[in-house]
This record gives structure tokens, sequence and C-alpha cells, in this order.
């Protein structure tokens, strides 16, 4: 008798250019699992029905991508983490019972440990440029992980008072006019906006102020190196790049739904790269 197929997918609105598929079916080849992994592009106004009834369109649960965060933190039972930032990105099926969570965050740290080791060694300030929904998936594990002080850099300063609002007074906002004085007491920089990512606006990055032993992360990955990376190695600070916060962050959900904890490699990482050089 054959072994039933397990399937998850990525949802999102749009969701062709997501590389999900390719780190996801990599493991699935990998583990020799009977599994698929597939993409569906789903409109905001047909993602409630879908996402609710996961096991009736054949999947056993999924990742969520955007617009879809907030609406499948609302439609599910979100654990604690999923709660306090607000948004879930990964769906699986209990039972009947449809739960979330949100792994972002750590992807975000997961990278850091295994390319930096270290680099939370002082955690007395941690500055973070950007205030949307990757900033409270970052600022969250900054704290979690015992930093005392970050500050949420943002142009729109009443965006930033919302993260102070939502994780409480080791939160504060800052304006980019005090970017400078905060960039010389950092401990670690992580940029969390779109700054520098194709398509978007950057800017010229000065850390001269920076100490020589801050780690430099940023989330966004195509490019993989930003300019903020690209000015950080050349203070000869140590990085971590957006595509190793992608690859980490898929592997709870990977581990929900087709019960094998996953390995990041090297070669996995390759074939993302060689799909983003491709778009």
């Amino acid at each position: 008798m054959s072994t039933p197929v397990r399937a998850a997918c990525v949802m999102g609105w749009p969701v062709e250019h997501s590389r999900a598929p390719i780190m996801h079916g990599y493991w699935i080849s990998k583990y020799g699992i009977s599994g698929d992994y597939r993409k569906e592009a789903i409109r905001p106004e047909d993602f409630p029905e879908f996402v609710s009834h996961l096991s009736e369109h054949g999947y056993v649960g999924g990742n969520i991508t955007q617009p879809h965060k907030e609406v499948a933190l609302a439609l599910s039972t979100p654990d604690d983490r999923a709660r306090a930032i607000g948004a879930a990105n990964v769906v699986w099926l209990d039972d009947d019972e449809l739960r979330s969570t949100n792994t972002d965050g750590d992807g975000f740290i997961t990278a850091l440990d295994h390319g930096s080791p270290g680099w939370d060694r002082n955690r007395d300030v941690a500055v973070v440029i950007g205030a949307g929904g990757a900033s409270m998936s970052v600022v969250y594990v900054l704290l979690e992980r015992g930093f005392k002080r970050v500050h949420v850099v943002n142009r729109t300063l009443a965006r930033a008072e919302m993260l102070r609002d939502r994780f409480g007074s080791a939160v504060h906002p800052t304006s980019w006019d005090d970017l400078p004085s905060v960039l010389a007491e950092a401990q670690f920089l992580a940029n969390s906006s779109s700054l520098g990512m194709v398509g978007e606006p950057d800017k010229d990055w000065d850390l001269s102020s920076l100490h020589d032993d801050v780690v430099v992360a940023d989330v966004v990955y195509a490019p993989i190196k930003t300019s903020l990376l690209a000015a950080a190695e050349r203070r000869g600070l140590r990085t971590s790049d957006g595509l190793g916060m992608l690859l980490h962050q898929a592997g709870r959900g990977f581990e929900l739904w087709f019960g094998v904890h996953p390995e990041v490699t090297a070669e996995q990482r390759a074939l993302v790269e060689a799909a983003l050089k491709d778009h």
C-alpha cells in the first residue's frame, strides 16, 4: 500500500515570487518524504474560506505571506509568539484545529547563531532600522534574547512608538536624525525595513561610529548583499544576510507538516541563490 502524500503550500497574493517551494522541495527530496509543497495565489477576499478549509483543499498546513498574515492569526489558534508579534506566517492542522505561529524571528536569530557565533555576547543596546511587520519579529526576538534596550529607528516616529506600545519600555522610538548617536553605542545593528531591496529606496550608510565588534544583519535577501552589508564588510564587521534568515525560518513549518526536523545546507542555499539570480 502506498504512503499517502502530505502536502503543504505557501499562500499569498501575489505569490509567484516565493522561493519557498525550492526550500521545502529540497528537504522533501533530501529526506525521502512522500510529500509535496505548492504555491497558492489567493485573493484577499478568498483567503478566509481557503485557510479555514485547508484539509478540503488537500493541505496539512502552509506558509502565510502578504497580505494574509494578520487574517491568518485571527482565523487560527496562535501560539504566544504569533500573538505577541501580531501576525502568523505558519499554519498547521492539529487534528481539526487550525493552529499558527510566527517563525520569522526564529529564522533571524538562528541565522545569526549559526553564522556569527557570539553576536549577542553584549546585550545592552541593539539598533533596528524600520518599524513594519518584519520589525515586529526582530524586536520581539531581540528582547527575548535579553537585549536591555532596542532603538527602533524609523522615518515616521509614530510607527516606532507602536512597537514600544506592544513590547514595552525597553523599545526606544528613535528618529533618523539620532541614528549616528545610537550607532555609537550599539552592540548590534539590523535593518528590518525594505531599504536596499530591489526596486525599493536605498541610502548611503555611514557606519563609521560603530564599534569594531558589532555584527550587522539585514532581513532583505534580494539582493543578498545589500548596501548596508557591503558597508559593514568595508568596515571589517561580521554580517548576517536575509537569505540565511529566509532559510532558517522555513524549518519549523517543515517539521510541523512533515514530521522531520530539517537541516539548512550549503547546497540548499546555492539552489535558492541561483533562483534569486534568475529573477
